[in-house]
């Protein structure tokens, strides 16, 4: 019964969470790299805190209070870190996933630790409040600080600008919980009862953003590409623009960003078309010419170059969830 009650909450919870992901934006590999990585961070740690606890002179009630809820966030939140900046999460939902994994790897790898080592001397409310608890709040911060890092990016914050709120709330909060400033059973409870309205209310509102995303784009690329291939782009307000940009710009250049335009509708266009299909559980269509698509618009950024890339943003914006969007065709 102990590593039932240890191990099966947060699991369950993260199954939960997974299956919340109704525009299937999480990868079941990447969720797999999550939970490994946990298991790892638990690892450095365990070295990492025993280490540091041996040079200080401080207390282990102090050390676990203060420092260890830096050094096991810092270890925790590197694998979201590193997803996010190679653009593998768009948005709050998946970032929430990715992160409560990591979060869980860590709780599960730290709670068989303590049941190796301790055996059957606690009792079984011991495992249950490390179940239910301490488990919880592993995930629960590294997914708090997904959650908010990625809401940073989306309001255009440099990447290391948006990543100290998160880390900061991350630390507070798992600072906050082994201060044991309520009892452990309210605490344990609070937690089991809070993390998953506050769950529900970022997946509501992140599913919201997405549906209005997908729906409101979807449209006006559709019809904007529509009028290029029917040769009445000139004829849109999107044209009028180009147009004026020919005195800033060669021929040459005009036309490379009106093809940077076609190019990055087309793909933007099908890029939806398949997040759609995978909503509403239908197959995806798979083209064999998107690989040369994305390799024909990786040639024409270069060409276009940043001040091309700048002048096309009222009208591209080529931003951290428009790259997870064109890398979702590469998957």
């Amino acid at each position: 019964m102990h590593i039932v009650f240890s191990i099966l909450p947060v699991l369950l919870f993260l199954t939960g969470l997974f299956l919340l992901d109704s525009f299937k934006l999480v990868s079941k590999s990447r969720l797999g790299l999550c939970i490994f990585w946990g298991v790892i961070s638990a690892l450095i740690s365990y070295y990492l805190n025993t280490w540091l606890n041996s040079q200080l002179t401080i207390g282990f009630a102090t050390f676990s209070r203060y420092l260890a809820p830096i050094t096991e966030e810092l270890s925790k939140i590197l694998i979201v870190f590193f997803l996010i900046s190679r653009k593998k999460i768009g948005f709050a939902v998946d970032a929430a996933v990715y992160g409560f994994a990591a979060g869980a790897g860590f709780a599960l790898a730290e709670n068989v630790f303590y049941m190796f080592a301790l055996g059957h001397q606690p009792g079984l409310v011991v495992w249950i409040l490390r179940g239910f608890g301490t488990a919880l709040m592993h995930g629960g911060c590294t997914a708090l600080f997904a959650i908010i890092l990625i809401d940073g990016i989306q309001r255009d914050k440099h990447l290391i600008l948006a990543v100290i709120p998160g880390f900061l709330t991350a630390i507070i909060l798992h600072s906050g919980f082994n201060h044991f400033f309520l009892n452990p059973y309210i605490q344990t409870a609070l937690i089991f009862i809070v993390l998953p309205l506050v769950f529900m209310l970022v997946f509501q509102k992140s599913n919201n953003s997405l549906q209005d995303w997908l729906e409101i784009e979807f449209s006006h690329e559709v019809e904007l590409l529509r009028m290029m291939q029917q040769g009445k782009f000139a004829h849109t307000k999107a044209g009028d623009y180009l147009m004026s940009l020919r005195k800033h710009f060669s021929s040459e250049a005009i036309v490379d960003l009106y093809n940077y335009i076609s190019v990055y509708l087309e793909l933007s266009i099908k890029a939806k078309r398949n997040m759609m299909l995978k909503e509403n559980g239908f197959p995806l269509i798979v083209e064999p010419d998107i690989g040369a698509k994305l390799e024909e618009l990786k040639q024409l950024r270069r060409q276009i170059g940043k001040i091309g890339e700048l002048a096309l943003q009222p009208l591209v914006r080529m931003k951290h969830r428009e790259i997870w969007k064109l890398n979702q065709l590469k998957n």
